[in-house]
């Protein structure tokens, strides 16, 4: 609003101010029932009058339209509508000139102190009565940050035709913007911006063109995406006394490259951030945009040659470039463009270049930019050593420099003259390029930080000094800094008392924590990854979140935890040697999103009253020794979106309370002692799973047709169990192992946690995060059950598994030939069944297959050969089919010799088959030939015949006699 009111304070305008106010002065001396105020930004005087009663009434059913769960509006009562909260009136006319109905809690992103609580109940909603428009002289109104849940822009709004500012943003308004804003030709604000879930357009900003007085504009988050690549810039470019303007996240495709005439040139910011526009080439038109003082292109995909010709924009304090493409293009060419004018710099305050994949060492001539309050380097591929020349930024208050691959040690020198410091972040590579952090013990450091970030650097002894001197610290973080000594007591117990955020995560901090550490502002806490001893350090009574997973602290849950964290959100104390039954009293923590007790020595049963926890997101007591029963009678919440129990030893059989969680993501049973049939609920109430891990339990029955609507499943895990019945058909519905959408996109992370689940695949048992199922592919286990009948052919439309597993079971008939058509299948094991038939010859298609086990089954035929099945030699993979042959099997197919089996073409197998079949035509002929021969004459001549019989008569007499005589010399010598 600055720049809007900005002239009346130029020097024509001051005299005039002057000259009215000595005469208002001077006339109030005369008369009290005058005052002197400023009226659309003009000086005026007049007398004090209550508001016109028909616009008190208008406001009245303004208001009994509204919702104002927190009586925000409890003030509108009485005869003086201009004294109601938020309402100001015209101080001459009396007339309802302003109404500033703007939520005081408004939602910020990202910001940790915001008050959700106390912005909803804040919040006004309900519908918007006409009324308003017997305001007829209104001139300011602000709805923004309230919920009016999906409704429509009012159309009416366009015949308020004395408006000059118009804020409903942050509303929740959906629809199309109506084309009756443009009636307001008198607007200078118009602030449409950001609508969140709720979807806001327009698919024509023609009634834009006719705000010809507009000075601010803010579309951010209006879906454009149907105004064209022409209309959208063509209706602005109708708008000449545009100071502001925001189109970030409008889904606008593309920019024109070049424009023959921009009429806005008097833009001083400009923000296009968040729509990733379908070209990487820079519109050269935004280079005539001289008085550009911010610019935002942050989120886009632009690169090419724009660093180095950015130093034309002289005016310009403010650029931010986040997560653009200038892969390749080096840090050193863009800073030199910066002073590249004669006797001339750009005096930028704010400079983002982080995830821009910039390359090169960071030259000397970044300590030019001595305007520089702001810097953000973050997450490149930098590589060197950082220059002393950083220490001559004097104005720096935020540096970040982390997530590149520096080299080298940062001395005092680099931040000597760095008094404004605020904010701190350094890392680097932590293999390839150490970095160390090397201070004087006695240096004072001429700086307070409040945020301090420091990762995979190596810190020297003067490291700690500084930190105590740090006095007013808010955020401190120290990962992975090659710590191996204890935990550093002293400088721990004196750390500034401000701090909100403490992460001393991922070093090798050993021995015991004091329990006499006092942090009384303290939020969150992170000493993961360490290897701190003794009892759980629970004495922090205001932090939310807790992570101490993977150290050594032992001895069992306190029992008042609930006493001693009563604002805990977030607690992840996996990987310990905590003992002893989980406390009845952690139910009582009605704020707990998270808590994770996993791979502990906890034992008895996990408590009952788990419908007390209202906004419960993740529990994970997995590879504990918890028996028992888990409770359905007294509900499970419905905000549950992971559970995972797997590797107890709980029974019974599943509740049926979960089908209330109708979010549920992740859910692990595994490993238990669990009965029944599957729920039916799976699939009908519960569709959103996208991991079901049942294995190794003594579930038995069917499974049900409706459990094929899981759209979303990417692993399925029923190994193990007493499972019957065919496998179903419907396997096809799964969508995400049928095609790649954008629903199937995994969750990268849950709520902040990263839990481990262990995936049998390739034959062992792997673990693999939570949040990342890109690891682990799609999978389907259905092994070692008692499920029987074919392979129905449908497998075959699960394009996208990686994994598929039916071993031991009772399947008959072949194998379906569409499993060749699983192009990303890595692992296949159909082993210890009773299939028959050939291997499939298209098995040679499975490309990406590493892992195959056809054992005990009852194929026949040749192996099929090529590709990848090439490179599985292994014999056992066929082991068990007596009548399969062929390599890697030494068994030798019909007609193959040796070489032929080495070097079996199709050819070769062509040339055999005529081969063969010729030699038993020849084997025919010569037998029918002979015996013709020989008998035929026999039958024909009798002289012959008689002749032929008395011969073998003759024969049989003589070998009778010699058979007699050998016989009669044997019992002689006998």
């Amino acid at each position: 609003m600055d720049t809007l009111y900005s002239n009346l304070f130029n020097p024509p305008y001051i005299s005039h101010f002057l000259l009215l106010l000595f005469l208002a002065s001077s006339y109030l001396h005369t008369s009290s029932h005058f005052c002197f105020c400023l009226v659309d930004g003009v000086p005026s005087t007049g007398t004090v009058r209550s508001c016109i009663e028909e616009e008190r009434s208008a406001l009245l059913s303004f208001k009994q339209d509204l919702k104002d769960p927190s009586g925000r509006l409890s003030s509108w009562a009485g005869r003086d509508c201009c004294q109601w909260r938020g309402i100001s009136c015209n101080n001459r006319t009396g007339h309802v000139a302003k109404a500033n109905l703007r939520n005081q809690y408004p939602y910020v992103l990202y910001d940790e102190e915001w008050d959700e609580l106390a912005y909803n109940q804040s919040c006004l909603g309900g519908k918007i009565n006409p009324s308003l428009l017997s305001l007829k002289y209104l001139n300011y109104l602000d709805l923004s940050y309230n919920d009016f849940d999906g409704i429509h822009i009012p159309k009416f709004f366009g015949e308020l035709k004395s408006l000059r500012y118009l804020n409903i943003s942050s509303t929740s308004f959906s629809g199309e913007i109506p084309h009756s804003l443009g009636n307001l030709s008198e607007l200078n604000y118009l602030d449409l911006g950001f609508s969140y879930s709720i979807s806001l357009y327009s698919t024509n900003l023609n009634w834009l063109s006719h705000l010809s007085s507009l000075k601010y504009l803010n579309l951010n988050g209006v879906n454009l995406s149907s105004t064209g690549v022409t209309n959208w810039q063509h209706h602005l470019n109708m708008l000449p006394s545009l100071l502001e303007l925001h189109l970030s996240n409008c889904f606008i495709e593309s920019l024109p490259l070049s424009v023959q005439k921009i009429n806005f040139t008097s833009l001083s910011v400009l923000d296009l951030s968040s729509n990733y526009f379908n070209t990487s080439s820079f519109p050269s038109w935004l280079f005539n945009l001289t008085n550009l003082r911010k610019l935002d292109l942050s989120w886009n995909s632009f690169g090419g040659s724009f660093l180095r010709v950015i130093g034309s924009m002289r005016k310009l304090k403010f650029l931010s470039l986040h997560d653009n493409n200038f892969i390749g293009e080096k840090i050193e060419e863009f800073l030199r463009s910066l002073s590249n004018y004669p006797n001339h710099t750009i005096a930028l305050e704010s400079l983002d270049l982080s995830y821009c994949g910039l390359e090169g060492q960071l030259p000397d001539s970044i300590g030019n930019l001595s305007s520089l309050k702001t810097l953000d380097l973050s997450s490149n591929n930098m590589n060197g050593s950082i220059p002393e020349s950083l220490g001559k930024l004097s104005e720096l208050v935020e540096l970040d420099l982390s997530s590149n691959s520096w080299e080298g040690i940062l001395k005092e020198a680099h931040f000597i003259n760095l008094t404004r410091l605020k904010a701190l972040s350094i890392s680097t590579d932590p293999i390839e390029k150490p970095m160390s952090l090397n201070m004087a013990y006695d240096w004072v450091a001429p700086f307070k930080l409040h945020k301090l970030g420091i990762r995979y650097c190596r810190v020297g002894p003067g490291f700690w000094k500084l930190i105590q001197s740090q006095t007013e610290l808010l955020y401190v973080t120290l990962q992975n800094t090659s710590i191996s000594n204890s935990i550093p007591k002293e400088w721990l117990s004196k750390i500034s008392s401000q701090v909100q955020h403490l992460d001393l995560s991922y070093n090798n901090f050993s021995g015991r924590l004091s329990l006499q550490l006092k942090f009384p502002k303290l939020q969150d806490i992170s000493l993961d990854h360490n290897q701190l001893e003794g009892p759980l350090p629970l004495w922090l009574p205001n932090v939310y979140n807790v992570d101490f997973q993977s150290n050594l602290f032992s001895g069992p849950i306190p029992s008042n935890l609930d006493q001693l964290m009563p604002k805990l959100i977030y607690l992840d104390v996996s990987e310990n040697r905590l003992n002893g039954t989980i406390p009845l009293s952690i139910c009582n923590m009605k704020d707990l999103t998270v808590i994770s007790l996993r791979n502990n020595q906890l034992f008895g049963e996990f408590p009952q009253w788990w419908s007390l926890w209202s906004t419960i997101s993740i529990i994970d007591v997995s590879h504990n020794n918890l028996s028992g029963n888990i409770p359905s009678s007294m509900g499970i919440p419905s905000s549950l979106e992971i559970f995972k129990v797997n590797n107890n030893n709980f029974s019974g059989e599943i509740p049926l309370s979960l089908q209330n969680c109708t979010s549920l993501l992740i859910l692990n049973l595994g490993g238990n002692k669990f009965i029944g049939n599957l729920p039916l609920w799976i699939g009908s109430n519960v569709s959103t799973l996208e991991v079901l891990t049942l294995q190794s339990n003594l579930l038995s029955g069917h499974i049900p047709h409706h459990f094929c609507n899981l759209p979303h499943l990417h692993v399925l895990d029923l190994a193990h169990n007493n499972f019957s019945g065919t496998i179903p058909k419907c396997l096809k519905n799964m969508t995400c192992l049928v095609e790649v959408n954008d629903a199937c996109q995994n969750v990268s992370w849950y709520a902040g946690y990263l839990g481990k689940s262990a995936i049998t695949l390739k034959g062992k048992e792997l673990e693999y995060d939570d949040g990342n199922l890109a690891l682990w592919g799609n999978l389907i286990d259905l092994s070692s059950n008692n499920f029987e009948g074919e392979i129905p052919e449908q497998v075959g439309s699960l394009v996208e598994l990686s994994t598929l597993n039916l071993s031991m079971n009772q399947l008959t008939g072949e194998i379906p030939s569409s499993i060749g058509k699983l192009r990303w299948l890595e692992t296949l094991d159909l082993s210890h069944n009773q299939l028959s038939g050939h291997i499939p010859q298209n098995f040679s298609s499975l490309t990406s297959l590493s892992h195959l086990n056809l054992s005990y089954n009852n194929l026949i035929g040749n192996i099929p050969s090529g590709n990848q099945l090439q490179t599985l030699d292994d014999p056992s993979i066929y082991e068990d089919n007596p009548l399969l042959c062929g390599p890697p099997l030494s068994t030798v197919c019909p007609g193959d010799d040796t070489r032929s089996r080495q070097t079996f073409t199709s050819e070769d197998h062509s040339k055999d088959e005529n081969e063969m079949f010729w030699f038993y035509v020849g084997m025919a002929l010569g037998f029918i030939i002979g015996f013709w021969a020989v008998c035929g004459t026999l039958v024909l001549k009798k002289s012959w015949r008689y002749a032929y019989f008395k011969f073998f008569d003759n024969v049989k007499e003589k070998v009778a006699l010699i058979i007699a005589l050998k016989v009669a010399r044997w019992q002689g010598r006998l």
